[in-house]
C-alpha cells in the first residue's frame, strides 16, 4: 500500500515538473516559502504584541524577497522567535531556495540532475563561461565567509552600545545576514541613522551589501582567474564592476554636492552620500538619514539607482546593469547608423538583446502600472507613491515613511510588487504564459549575462 502511495506521489511530482515550465516551478517555490513564513510569523507564541494577519503577510514577503519594507516595528512586534524567522527567510530569499537544495544534492550525491539546472537557469542569468557546480559552490562558501566576518565586526561594533551580551550577538548575526543579502531588514526602529556618523558600522554594511550585489558571477569569475581556470575576466564581469562604479559614483557626487547639508550632516556629508547610493544601488535598503527629508531631486535620483539596481545572479534587485547596459548599446548604434550592437568593441547577441529590451519594457510597464494604482487608491504625494514603487519592484526597502500608512489595499498591491521583483519579471511573465526560456541556450562562450 505505501509502495503504491509512493509511486502516485512520485509519477505526479515529475509531471509536475515536466510540464511547469521552470520558471513556474521557481514562482511556486518562492511563494510557498512565502506562505510558510506568513504560517510561522502567524503563530502568537511568536509576537510580542497582536499583528495584524496582513501585516504578518507583509512582512514573510519581503523578507524572502529581501526587501525590508516594513508595515510594523520588527523589534517591538516579534520575539527572538519571530525574528529568527524572519531571519532564515531572508537568507533563503537572498542566495536563493533552489541554490540551497542543488548544494545539497552535489555535497551528498556528487551530481545535479537536469531538472535542477534548469530552474538554477532560470533563478540566475549565468554567461557560458561559468559551470553550475562551480557557481553554487562559490554562493555557498562566498556566503557563509562574508557573513561570519561580518557578524563578528558588527559584533566589535554594538559592543560599546549598551547591549547585553546575548543582544550583541544576536544584532550581530540578523544585521550581518541583512546587510549581505540586502534585505534591508533592521531591528533599530530608525534604521541607522543613530550610527550616521559611525565610519565602522557604514563601511561594514557598505563591503556587506556592495559583496552581495555585485553578484556570484563576478565572484566565482574572479575564482577562475585566480587559480587560472580563465585567462581573462569575462565580458560580464566587467560590464558589472565598470557599470557599478560609475553609476555609484555619480550618485555619491549628486547626493553631495545637492543635498542640504543639514540632512547630511556636516562632520559625515561625503560619508552619509556615498552610503545613501551605495543603499540605493545595491538594493540593501539601509538608511542614515530620514528619506523622507530628502529634496525632490535626490529622491528621483534614489529612484533612478534602485530602478537599476546592480548585478544579476546577485542578492541586490532592479532592473540591473547589464540590461541598462544593453539598452544604452541599442540607442548607440542607432544614433550612429551601426548594423551591429556593441559595448567596450564586443558584440552584444541579438538573443541578450530581445531579453533586454523585454526585461526593460516589463519592468517600467509595472512601474507605471503599479504607480497608476497606488495613486488611485492612497492619498500620498506621487514622488512618495513612485519612490514606494521602485523600492518595492526593485526590492531595495527605502520608503519616505508611507508604508504603514498604506490601506489594505495599498499593502496587498506592494506584496505582489515585492514578489515580482523576487523572482524576476521575466521569470513571472514567462511563469504566467506557461512559457520556457528558449534564449538561455548557448550562444557563445563570453556572453552578456542580462
Amino acid at each position: 500500500m505505501e509502495n503504491k502511495t509512493y509511486k502516485k506521489i512520485s509519477n505526479w511530482y515529475r509531471k509536475f515538473q515536466i510540464s511547469k515550465s521552470p520558471q513556474m516551478n521557481l514562482v511556486w517555490g518562492f511563494f510557498l516559502y512565502t506562505l510558510i513564513g506568513f504560517i510561522l510569523l502567524s503563530i502568537p507564541l511568536f509576537h510580542k504584541t497582536d499583528i495584524y494577519f496582513l501585516d504578518n503577510l507583509f512582512i514573510s514577503t519581503s523578507a524572502i524577497s529581501t526587501t525590508g519594507l516594513v508595515t510594523i516595528s520588527v523589534f517591538d512586534s516579534y520575539n527572538f522567535f519571530g525574528q529568527f524567522v524572519i531571519m532564515a527567510l531572508i537568507q533563503i530569499g537572498g542566495i536563493g531556495y533552489m541554490t540551497l537544495t542543488t548544494y545539497y544534492l552535489i555535497f551528498t550525491t556528487k551530481k545535479i540532475t537536469h531538472w535542477h539546472s534548469k530552474l538554477i537557469g532560470a533563478e540566475f542569468t549565468l554567461p557560458n563561461t561559468i559551470q553550475i557546480k562551480d557557481f553554487i559552490k562559490s554562493v555557498i562558501v562566498f556566503t557563509l565567509i562574508m557573513e561570519t566576518i561580518g557578524a563578528i565586526l558588527f559584533y566589535f561594533a554594538f559592543t560599546n552600545s549598551g547591549m547585553g551580551s546575548l543582544k550583541v550577538i544576536w544584532f550581530s548575526i540578523f544585521h550581518s545576514i541583512s546587510s549581505f543579502c540586502t534585505a534591508g531588514f533592521g531591528l533599530f526602529n530608525d534604521g541607522f541613522e543613530s550610527y550616521q556618523d559611525n565610519t565602522f558600522i557604514n563601511t561594514i554594511i557598505s563591503v556587506l551589501a556592495i559583496s552581495g550585489s555585485l553578484g556570484f558571477i563576478v565572484i566565482t569569475d574572479l575564482w577562475y582567474r585566480i587559480r587560472g581556470k580563465s585567462k581573462e575576466i569575462s565580458f560580464t564581469t566587467k560590464i558589472i564592476v565598470y557599470g557599478f562604479l560609475f553609476l555609484l559614483f555619480l550618485g555619491t557626487l549628486l547626493i553631495y554636492t545637492t543635498e542640504s547639508s543639514s540632512i547630511l550632516g556636516s562632520n559625515s556629508s561625503l560619508m552619509t552620500s556615498f552610503f545613501q547610493a551605495m543603499s540605493a544601488m545595491t538594493t540593501v535598503g539601509f538608511n542614515t538619514i530620514p528619506i523622507g527629508e530628502l529634496s525632490l531631486p535626490i529622491l528621483l535620483l534614489v529612484t533612478f539607482l534602485m530602478y537599476i539596481g546592480a548585478s544579476p545572479s546577485g542578492t541586490a534587485g532592479g532592473m540591473k546593469i547589464t540590461t541598462l547596459t544593453a539598452m544604452l548599446s541599442i540607442l548607440k548604434s542607432r544614433l550612429f547608423g551601426q548594423k551591429k550592437i556593441t559595448f567596450l568593441n564586443r558584440l552584444i547577441p541579438f538573443e541578450r538583446i530581445y531579453v533586454a529590451t523585454s526585461t526593460f519594457m516589463l519592468y517600467t510597464s509595472l512601474i507605471f502600472l503599479f504607480s497608476f494604482l497606488l495613486s488611485y487608491f492612497e492619498n500620498f504625494s506621487f514622488e512618495s507613491i513612485l519612490f514606494e514603487v521602485a523600492s518595492a519592484l526593485g526590492t531595495v526597502g527605502l520608503s519616505t515613511g508611507i508604508t504603514g500608512d498604506l490601506s489594505n489595499i495599498g499593502k496587498t498591491l506592494i506584496i505582489i510588487l515585492m514578489f515580482i521583483g523576487r523572482v524576476g519579471v521575466l521569470t513571472f511573465g514567462f511563469a504566467l504564459l506557461q512559457q520556457k526560456d528558449n534564449d538561455s541556450k548557448k550562444i557563445r562562450a563570453d556572453d552578456l549575462a542580462v
